[in-house]
């Protein structure tokens, strides 16, 4: 899939991407430190996470097809490059949302109940917490230096920065 409706694929398909992968992040930092949370997002935290990281690779395909149909630029390989990088925080979010969805499951809905001793382990919710913490604010800072790459590299000789047919000092 490389046009949509005449248009380049990849400039319909980055809006998938910047818009699953920070509410993916949100929703896997929330249930990976609110046990609640993580009962309330149920099955709908993996799978979140499974359409983020599928959307990853099809949004690099299509820009790897519309790079080879645009002049070549150092911005638009850089974005490339940075593009390249996103599919390994897709993949942590993915399996940290499926062990967060796991481990939830187990857990109690109520305190003094039994089962779900895994995930009410302090130190086990600590480590999940901190490794979700940091691959959320590591894959939301990828995805915005992908985009500000992007968007520099498709808007950097597209406009002029005065108004046309202006007069000086207006």
């Amino acid at each position: 899939m490389n046009l949509v409706n005449g248009l380049p694929a990849h400039v319909l398909l980055v809006h998938v991407v910047v818009v699953l992968i920070p509410l993916t992040a949100l929703a896997l930092v929330a249930g990976a430190l609110w046990p609640r949370a993580a009962r309330r997002l149920g099955v709908l935290l993996p799978v979140l996470a499974l359409v983020a990281l599928i959307s990853v690779p099809l949004t690099t395909h299509a820009g790897e097809w519309l790079e080879r149909h645009v002049d070549d630029d150092a911005l638009v390989r850089r974005h490339t490059e940075l593009g390249d990088g996103l599919l390994p925080w897709a993949l942590a979010l993915f399996v940290l949302a499926a062990l967060v969805w796991w481990a939830g499951g187990r857990a109690p809905a109520e305190p003094g109940q039994s089962g779900g001793r895994r995930w009410n382990a302090l130190p086990v919710r600590i480590v999940v917490g901190v490794l979700s913490l940091a691959v959320a604010v590591g894959a939301v800072v990828d995805v915005y230096r992908i985009g500000d790459s992007g968007a520099k590299a498709a808007w950097h000789d597209a406009y002029s920065k005065t108004t046309p047919g202006a007069k000086s000092g207006s």
